[in-house]
Order: C-alpha cells, then structure tokens, then sequence
C-alpha cells in the first residue's frame, strides 16, 4: 500500500507550535505581507531576520507529540511506500523518528543564499547579516517557502500522489495552495483519501472520509489500523 500523508500547521499546534496566522489575519502581530513574501524582506530584512530568529529560537520549548510518533511507526513498516510532506517548517516530523519528509515550505533550521542559491544547516540567528559559508556574501536569508515563491519538492509531490493508494491529509486549513488541492489530485489518480483534522477544513467536501479531533488521538488510531493491515 503506498500512502502519502501531508500535515499542516494543526499537527504542531498540540505541540505548541503557533500556528502562525491569528483570527485576525496578523501573524505574530505581523501582516503576511510584511513577514512572509520576498517583498516584505526586500523592505525590511532585520524585522523579517528577527521574526524567524524567534521562532526558530522557540522551537527548543516544544516537543514532538503522539501524531509526530505515530507517524514515524508508520515509516519504520512502510518504508519508501510512505511518502510524508510537511507545510510546516518545524523540525517536529524529524524529532519524532521520521526520516525522510518532504519540507514543501522549507524549513526553519536552514538557511538560503541569495547570491550563490546554497542551501544549509542553520541553527543561529541571521540578525547579524553573518556571511554565506560557501561565498562569503552576506545575503543568507530563512530557507522558507514565502508567498509568490515555488515550493519545494512538487515534482516528487506529484508524482508520489499519482502512485498512491491512500491519500491522508492532518491538520491542514485546505485553504492554501497548491497543497489544498493535493485531495483532488490523488482522487482523480485512483486514491481513497482521508481528513484528520481537529473540524472539518475548507476542503473536507473532496474527502472520501473525515474523521474531526486532536491529531494526537487521530493519528495513533489510524497508525494502528494501517498497521494491523500490513504487518503479518
């Protein structure tokens, strides 16, 4: 059976991982445009450095929770027929056991040059403009996904949602895309496809099933059916 599973921002909210965009459509007190578009950043690149700053900074305050686990079990019996993407740009999937995830909007702990387009390792703060490690040039900026921007990994997306038997999709809002049409996609390939989400998401309607709660109570149940399933 091969199973792609895409998370979004509700799976590391249990954790206590902000999920960014407030009811009010500020993020963190910021608008979007201000923090996360490269036009944003071209404006004001230290109010930007620092705002990723925090938050990779805050990411040694949580913890991966049961669904992050559950989902590591979940690669260790399936191996490559496991495809797992992540929107999130944590290091949660990773913390948790999971080996191979697809980090469609980059990642917190990486770092991107604008002048040689390297991509690497970062865990420090990038306040301080510090040079490129590979040029020297100081224009390193997070090695996130911004909005206008590409992200990463789409061809491998694609190409794993056309081959799957099962599409799941935890704690997504189905509201941005091209992720919130990933369900669509998978279905029209031949695919069953399933929500775990706390309530039901703008996209529960392409779902062939829906199940609404904490993704770490949904996600450990559902592991352990697919489990019982493929395993001797």
């Amino acid at each position: 059976m091969k199973i792609v599973v895409l998370t979004g921002a509700g799976i590391s909210a249990e954790s206590g991982v902000p999920t960014f965009r407030d009811a009010d459509g500020l993020w963190e007190g910021h608008r979007v445009e201000e923090v996360a578009t490269p036009e944003g950043y071209d404006e004001s690149p230290a109010l930007v450095q620092k705002f990723y700053d925090d938050r990779r900074a805050a990411l040694a305050s949580v913890e991966p929770n049961p669904a992050h686990l559950a989902l590591a079990r979940l690669e260790e019996a399936l191996g490559p027929d496991l495809v797992l993407v992540t929107q999130n740009i944590d290091d949660l999937h990773e913390r948790g056991g999971s080996t191979e995830v697809l980090h469609m909007h980059g990642e917190l702990l990486s770092a991107l040059c604008r002048a040689c387009q390297s991509r690497m390792p970062w865990s420090g703060e990038m306040s301080g403009f510090p040079p490129c490690p590979r040029c020297g040039v100081s224009e390193l900026r997070p090695d996130v996904v911004w909005f206008g921007e590409i992200p990463y990994e789409m061809d491998r997306i694609l190409s794993a949602l056309s081959e799957a038997d099962l599409f799941v999709s935890i704690g997504t809002s189905g509201a941005v895309y091209p992720a919130a049409g990933f369900v669509q996609q998978a279905a029209r390939s031949g695919a069953r496809t399933l929500e775990l989400n706390l309530e039901p998401s703008e996209g529960t309607v392409w779902f062939h099933e829906a199940r609404h709660g904490p993704a770490g109570q949904l996600v450990p149940a559902w592991v352990d059916e697919i489990l019982l399933r493929v395993t001797p």
